[in-house]
C-alpha cells in the first residue's frame, strides 16, 4: 500500500506551510504513522530561502528544527505526486485549482477543514505581525496535524 502524501501550500512557504509540514512529520513521527509530506508557495519571491526566522523559533521551541527547510513554489508535477494538498487559506486554494494540471489526482482542500469547527477557515497568517502570531499559527498546524494523523489512521 503506498503511503498518504501531503502538501501543505501558502502563498510564499517561508511562514505556515513549513510550520504545517513540521507539525505533521512530529505527529505523525509520534504516532508511528508513515507519510510523505512537503510545503510549497503559490508565489515564487522566496524560492530558495528558509522559513522565516520568526517561524524558524516558533518550531524550535517546539522540538522541530526547520532551519534547513527551503521554499519552493508548487509546480505541475505535484498534482499528482501527492494524494493531498491543503491550502492554507481560501484565495491559494482558487489558486491551486486554477492551476491545477486537467489530469491532477491530488485532493484539494482547505487545512482546517480537517479541524472539526473549523471548517472553510484560514491559517492565521503571521507575517505581518509579532512572535504571538507565530504562536497561533503553530497551535492552528498543530491541531490540524493532529486531525490529519487520526484521519490517516483510519
Amino acid at each position: 500500500m503506498n503511503h498518504p502524501s501531503i502538501l501543505f501550500v501558502c502563498l510564499g512557504n517561508i511562514c505556515r506551510s513549513p510550520l504545517a509540514e513540521a507539525a505533521l512529520r512530529m505527529a505523525a513521527e509520534s504516532d508511528g504513522l508513515k507519510l510523505e509530506v512537503d510545503s510549497a508557495g503559490t508565489g515564487g519571491w522566496h524560492i530558495g530561502k528558509p522559513p522565516d526566522s520568526r517561524a524558524i523559533a516558533i518550531a524550535d521551541a517546539m522540538g522541530v528544527d526547520i532551519s534547513g527547510f527551503r521554499a519552493r513554489q508548487v509546480e505541475a508535477a505535484d498534482f499528482n505526486r501527492f494524494t493531498h494538498i491543503f491550502a492554507l487559506d481560501a484565495q491559494n486554494l482558487v489558486d491551486l485549482i486554477r492551476i491545477a494540471p486537467l489530469n491532477a489526482s491530488a485532493q484539494l482542500s482547505l487545512l482546517l477543514d480537517m479541524v472539526p469547527g473549523r471548517e472553510g477557515q484560514a491559517v492565521a497568517d503571521p507575517y505581518y505581525g509579532e512572535t504571538d502570531g507565530f504562536e497561533t499559527t503553530w497551535r492552528e498546524v498543530n491541531e490540524a496535524a493532529a486531525a490529519l494523523v487520526k484521519h490517516f489512521r483510519i
